[in-house]
């Protein structure tokens, strides 16, 4: 329960929890879903690269299709 409050949180403001958006990808509370989604609430932050974060978006994205692709077999 917990950790579901922090992760609502955070997806409200990740700026109040993380320095940049690359420090998501080393959380290791969360998986790459749940990364994925705090990722993109960083989209609108003036001071913050969209392109940056499109691709660590990408990235997640790719090892949650090969996770899945892999289980699949």
């Amino acid at each position: 329960m917990i950790k579901k409050s922090l992760f609502e949180d955070i997806k409200l403001n990740p700026a109040r929890i993380y320095r940049a958006p690359g420090d998501v990808i080393r959380d290791r509370r969360f998986g790459d879903a749940e990364r994925v989604e705090i990722l993109r609430a960083w989209r609108g932050y003036a001071a913050v690269d969209e392109a940056g974060i499109d691709a660590l978006i990408a990235e997640l994205e790719a090892r949650l299709y090969t996770a899945s692709n892999n289980a699949a077999e």
